[in-house]
């Protein structure tokens, strides 16, 4: 009687963008690997399938520095001219291997519908025309959640250095986790400049 053996197989996918895989269409079981995590499409939506455990779905924080804008690079805003606010993750610090941004699309994400989170958005700004010169700071790309937005009044004098330490908390849903939410700034009544910028992103709460 001839012998049996069990035949194992190992299949490994591409890692492709949060772009490309955004830009796929829809396919039910469609099963695809991005720098953010692993995904699979399951009734229609796109769903991460990880990290969705262990350590993915922990309590952690990371702190992401620009190193693109710094005080001889500031970044220039025009008068009423929305633009996202950047942060190349160029120097980054964390509890542990979790993620919370992501440095290619440079939107911030979450793990699991309903975790809590606590962002810190800190930088330094200045402009020439404080006293008429306000900055409008947004979360948008979700539905819902431009309700995320503060205007941030200048206390200094024209061409002062004055720091922003600015601390926001939510909740995310699955429209968060399959696309993102991008971090936009718009300086109105005047021009200005900001640079040094650093985003603290810290799950407060995991519902996995």
């Amino acid at each position: 009687m001839a012998s049996v053996f069990n035949t194992s197989y190992r299949t490994k996918s591409d890692v492709n963008t949060e772009d490309e895989r955004l830009y796929y269409n829809i396919e039910e079981g469609a099963f695809v690997h991005t720098s953010a995590g692993v995904w699979t499409v399951y009734k229609g939506e796109w769903v991460k399938l990880y990290p969705q455990a262990g350590e993915g779905t922990m309590i952690g924080w990371v702190r992401y520095d620009d190193t693109e804008y710094t005080s001889l690079n500031k970044l220039a805003l025009t008068d009423g001219v929305e633009t996202h606010l950047p942060n190349n993750g160029g120097l980054i610090t964390k509890s542990h291997d979790v993620s919370y941004y992501n440095i290619e699309t440079e939107k911030v994400f979450g793990d699991t519908a309903n975790d809590v989170y606590t962002l810190t958005v800190i930088f330094k700004a200045s402009s020439p025309q404080t006293v008429n010169t306000h900055l409008d700071f947004t979360m948008t790309g979700v539905v819902g959640y431009d309700r995320i937005n503060k205007s941030l009044s200048f206390s200094k004098g024209n061409n002062e250095e004055q720091n922003f330490h600015e601390v926001y908390q939510y909740y995310v849903n699955q429209d968060f986790i399959t696309n993102g939410a991008e971090l936009r700034i718009m300086s109105h009544g005047g021009d200005a400049s900001i640079w040094d910028i650093i985003y603290f992103i810290q799950k407060t709460q995991s519902y996995a």
